[in-house]
């Protein structure tokens, strides 16, 4: 091969290849919801999806997930409902567990469609964005319907 070698300073990196510092869990995440954090966060920052601006939101994340885990595991040894006994009769009535367990689950939805941790909202991410409405109508009138 001829030529000059190349100067390393002078070469730009491909997306892929740029090392990103993943962040640290926040001081204040509880100790389950680091635990996520830690298991998350370096795939996020390599698909540039955890930037600084967004870790109190990711941080939020993570902390749904340690109360469904929570929640879930007392579910399980104490089970999803009780009975009581009412002026009608005995009834069965939902845990507050279970109430936790639901409230965790829809706020982890909620979250991961903002971090792209599903694979309808990881595509969407990919998409990078809507595209301009008129602009098939503008290039055929330019060029000639097909």
């Amino acid at each position: 091969m001829k030529g000059r070698k190349p100067d390393l300073e002078n070469v730009i990196p491909m997306m892929g290849d740029v090392q990103r510092r993943v962040p640290d869990a926040p001081e204040f995440m509880s100790e389950a919801a680091r635990r996520v954090w830690d298991e998350l966060a370096a795939d996020l920052t390599a698909k540039v999806h955890l930037e600084p601006q967004f870790e109190y939101q990711f941080a939020a994340y993570c902390e749904s997930v340690s109360n469904f885990l929570a929640a879930t595991s007392v579910l399980a040894i104490e089970g999803y409902y009780f009975e009581t006994k009412t002026r009608n009769g005995v009834q069965q009535k939902k845990t507050a567990m279970w109430g936790v367990q639901q409230q965790a689950m829809n706020a982890m939805r909620r979250d991961s469609a903002l971090f792209g941790l599903s694979p309808v909202d990881q595509s969407r991410l990919k998409a990078g964005g809507q595209g301009d409405l008129f602009d098939d109508l503008m290039n055929q009138l330019k060029n000639g319907t097909d």
